[in-house]
């Protein structure tokens, strides 16, 4: 029986590599710098993640070491020039968060969540002299970043926040809760979002663990990006010195800002995510053999993987078009929140028939789809739920908030 399982398993170990799905050509856009990351993180999904994941995410497990490469690959950073960051164009970043998330989620949200949202708050709020102390050190992952915004009572509402800042002499004081705080119980620069107690104004500062009133705890129970850790946070009077509030985080708009350079980058992950599942998809149909043919033989499983392509197709040439508009510093928020809205709703979709067209070797972790089709949950919730992005694109297209 052992022997029979390994055999089967050997089969199949290379459903999770990459097939180079490009129907409509779209590689043909890319310039050599655009390539060579692409490539490199291709290889490393490729070549490390994938055989090593699914235990890290099924014990829910940190894999560090994959962590630790992505400095070596270079892609830590973003667009944000100076300081040893990544310095990437548009379309590079968004090419690196979809390989990633290709290969894992959690690997794809840890890099978000430090790079994406820590140092782009850094990058985006905070004085020359701040970014000078804190970027450099996180471009090497020598310092890891996270940003706590979201509350146990605000998710979606997140600009009616309730921790609260009070300025104490050269100090300022820190109260209140966060939830769902992406690398919180391991990072040693917290962003943290509060009210200042006087001028009601959302304020931002870089919180340096271990710091006395500071407890992060590990939210477990979690079915999705496993092995990323999400925390609960409690802040009782945590000192913050003055030098460590971001100068130019006076309002939430600010913070709003941050996430808007974000929700564009959930597009290109969920397209990751499809893209794995279709690719898995196929190679298997190709070599599965029932009824003494392959799958792929059957009529209806290719009209499936045609519909699956369509979407996939579609998901590309959007994310193409995000990278266009941000080159020329043309993406909106809505724009954004459109295309994340999209990918992640077409993702979900493409990945419930992949796992469905593996049958019983879809719900295996060493098939990966699985993995993937749970994942994407997040992608489809975090950084703005398809509910919300659906309300702010209506807003705009019609002039009419359907929500305060």
């Amino acid at each position: 029986m052992t022997e029979d399982r390994d055999r089967h398993s050997t089969r199949y170990a290379h459903l999770g590599e990459a097939l180079g799905t490009d129907f409509f050509f779209v590689r043909e856009q890319f310039t050599d710098e655009q390539w060579d990351r692409f490539i490199a993180v291709r290889k490393f999904v490729d070549d490390e993640v994938l055989p090593d994941i699914a235990e890290y995410w099924e014990k829910a497990e940190l894999p560090w070491h994959l962590f630790r490469r992505l400095p070596e690959l270079g892609v830590v950073g973003e667009d944000i020039q100076g300081y040893g960051a990544a310095a990437m164009s548009p379309l590079a970043c968004g090419l690196v968060h979809m390989e990633l998330h290709r290969g894992d989620g959690s690997l794809g949200t840890f890099l978000a969540v430090h790079a994406g949202l820590a140092m782009q708050s850094i990058a985006m709020c905070g004085s020359d002299e701040q970014k000078q102390r804190w970027l450099p050190a996180m471009s090497t992952l020598d310092r890891i970043g996270a940003f706590a915004l979201t509350e146990p009572e605000h998710g979606s509402d997140s600009v009616a926040l309730e921790t609260t800042a009070r300025r104490d002499g050269d100090h300022w004081v820190l109260d209140g809760a966060k939830r769902w705080i992406g690398n919180g119980t391991i990072a040693d620069l917290v962003v943290v979002w509060a009210r200042d107690t006087d001028s009601g104004d959302v304020l931002g500062f870089v919180v340096e663990t271990p710091a006395e009133g500071y407890h992060a705890e590990v939210i477990t129970g979690k079915v999705s990006l496993r092995s990323v850790w999400q925390s609960d946070i409690r802040l009782t009077g945590v000192r913050v010195p003055d030098e460590n509030r971001l100068v130019n985080a006076r309002s939430f708009k600010d913070a709003a800002r941050v996430l808007a350079s974000t929700r564009g980058t959930c597009a290109w992950m969920a397209l990751g995510h499809a893209t794995a599942g279709y690719e898995a998809a196929l190679r298997y149909a190709t070599e599965r053999q029932q009824f003494g043919k392959p799958l792929a033989s059957f009529q209806i499983v290719q009209e499936r993987l045609v519909r699956m392509l369509a979407d996939l197709t579609g998901m590309q040439l959007y994310c193409m078009q995000l990278a266009r508009l941000a080159d020329a510093g043309r993406l909106s928020p809505t724009v954004a929140g459109l295309a994340k809205m999209h990918n992640t709703r077409t993702a979900r979709a493409i990945l419930s028939e992949a796992r469905d067209l593996l049958g019983g070797n879809g719900i295996l972790l060493e098939h990966h789809v699985v993995r993937h089709w749970a994942d994407i949950e997040s992608i489809h919730t975090f950084e703005g739920t398809e509910t919300m992005q659906t309300l702010i694109v209506g807003r705009d297209i019609t002039g009419i908030g359907a929500f305060t």
